[in-house]
């Protein structure tokens, strides 16, 4: 692996700043791990990884870490969020939008694997969705009603901060990770746990702990999508948006990652978009048409292959 870690590589915060702060947080991550990563063999291949690694957005005034050294699949990661928040485990409510990012997961040969049969063979058990929706409600299929079953984490979070006597609250946590149903899911969780709160200007901030993150291709989605959420949740409980703080656990790259992000690393961050939401009564209501990015500009896709 030395032929890949080039001790040379450029610290991207010394080369950009001001407004493209964020994103060199995220580049200089790339560069971090693959100076100082150690070589692991796991799972799925071999990476390159750290352990213990923090990163912070500002979400003010709406711009968000989009990434723009790279063209990113924002409606592709909205689409995914909003199935989150529905409650959904199915996956064809996602490939029917030409979403595949679960398709590996999803597929008979993968679950064969991992010893997990359901009648609906885009069923992918309780993962996410289930358990911000319906926590540890008893998982029967992707196509059962779990209507007041479990606990409804979101919606304990959004009620607490619509009222002015619980938005301060430090117990506003949303767990994806449940080990009575880790082994019903086709994969564990990787981003586990939420956390937001609101400062005395009455501005939200969110923070996520992510247990496994796949810095290619599964960290640029997670910065996004749990921006679109703090920034969404904001809006509909009447706060402002402050910052995202990712703590990430095993952050690694994929040997075959390796040249693309060294391509995106030389490319010079733009400045980030502005998310724009139509309002709605209802958390469960938004739709993608409610959402807008504005003033997005980004350098031309880089391909690299989804690893599950």
């Amino acid at each position: 692996m030395a032929k890949f870690l080039n001790r040379a590589l450029p610290m991207a915060s010394n080369l950009l700043p001001g407004p493209f702060h964020s994103e060199a947080q995220y580049l200089n991550l790339i560069g971090k791990t693959l100076r100082k990563g150690t070589w692991q063999e796991g799972r799925n291949g071999g990476t390159v990884s750290l352990f213990g690694e923090k990163m912070e957005f500002s979400l003010e005034k709406n711009r968000v870490p989009v990434l723009t050294t790279k063209k990113f699949a924002w409606k592709t990661c909205l689409k995914e969020l909003l199935w989150f928040i529905s409650g959904s485990t199915n996956n064809k409510l996602l490939s029917d939008q030409n979403v595949g990012i679960w398709n590996d997961n999803a597929s008979q040969e993968f679950k064969k694997s991992i010893n997990i049969n359901y009648k609906n063979p885009d069923d992918l058990g309780p993962i996410y969705g289930h358990q911000w929706r319906f926590f540890n409600a008893k998982y029967t299929g992707c196509d059962d009603d779990y209507s007041e079953q479990g606990v409804d984490q979101l919606d304990y979070i959004i009620k607490s901060l619509e009222q002015p006597e619980t938005r301060y609250s430090r117990r506003l946590v949303m767990s994806a990770w449940n080990p009575c149903q880790l082994h019903e899911m086709v994969l564990p969780p990787c981003h586990i746990l939420t956390h937001f709160s609101v400062n005395s200007d009455d501005e939200l901030s969110c923070a996520i702990y992510q247990r496994s993150g796949d810095i290619g291709l599964g960290v640029p989605f997670n910065i996004a999508s749990y921006s679109f959420l703090t920034c969404l949740i904001a809006q509909h409980c009447s706060l402002k948006p402050k910052k995202l703080v990712h703590f990430i656990g095993d952050a690694h790259i994929y040997a075959s990652h390796i040249p693309a992000l060294k391509e995106q690393m030389s490319r010079r961050p733009y400045l980030p978009p502005i998310f724009r939401i139509n309002e709605r009564d209802n958390i469960n209501d938004y739709i993608l048409d409610d959402f807008k990015l504005d003033n997005y500009s980004s350098y031309p896709a880089i391909k690299m292959d989804m690893i599950a």
